[in-house]
């Protein structure tokens, strides 16, 4: 047994907690009828959507590998990436629209990030480090191929762990 083999019944414990909260004591028992129930469900989970969209694409489909001799901001510009929205849709976005930003000045207000913005591109711009800023529709699609690049790495790694398996070849020298 590994050291980690409290996790995933951790995880399924802390997941029927949760459903148990949620579903039977917050939804089921405080809220009158199944009409109001579906809509509080509904109204709560469009609420959090701009979030759960938002850390998805500036965090999913970027690297997250940390490079030797790297610095603070060619690090922090390289794992996360800016979306390109208009103005009148930072409100909703919360200013996580500006993430790399945000990883450079974490002190800065939200309200304040598009300001700060137009300085970050002069730096990248003078210093030749790359600084992604994709529109929405591009964001997710350098999610989705990210996601499937890691899917092919993790089917490489275990079709390894079944010959390994299989033969009792580790591959490691003896």
């Amino acid at each position: 047994m590994g050291r980690a083999f409290w996790t995933r019944p951790t995880e399924i414990a802390s997941i029927l907690g949760y459903f148990a909260w949620y579903g039977y004591l917050v939804v089921y028992l405080c809220i009158p009828t199944w009409q109001a129930r579906a809509l509080f469900i509904f109204v709560s989970h469009l609420a959090t959507m701009p979030l759960h969209i938002q850390i998805t694409l500036s965090h999913w489909g970027m690297p997250t590998c940390v490079l030797p001799g790297e610095c603070f901001a060619q690090h922090q510009l390289r794992t996360t990436m800016d979306v390109d929205c208009p103005a009148w849709l930072d409100f909703i976005h919360g200013g996580l629209q500006f993430q790399a930003v945000h990883h450079l000045f974490p002190r800065v207000p939200r309200h304040n990030l598009r300001a700060v913005q137009p300085y970050v591109r002069e730096f990248c711009r003078e210093t030749g480090i790359k600084y992604s800023i994709l529109g929405f529709t591009e964001g997710n699609q350098k999610v989705l191929g990210r996601l499937e690049e890691i899917t092919k790495q993790a089917l490489l790694m275990a079709k390894c762990q079944a010959h390994m398996a299989a033969t009792g070849e580790s591959g490691l020298l003896h």
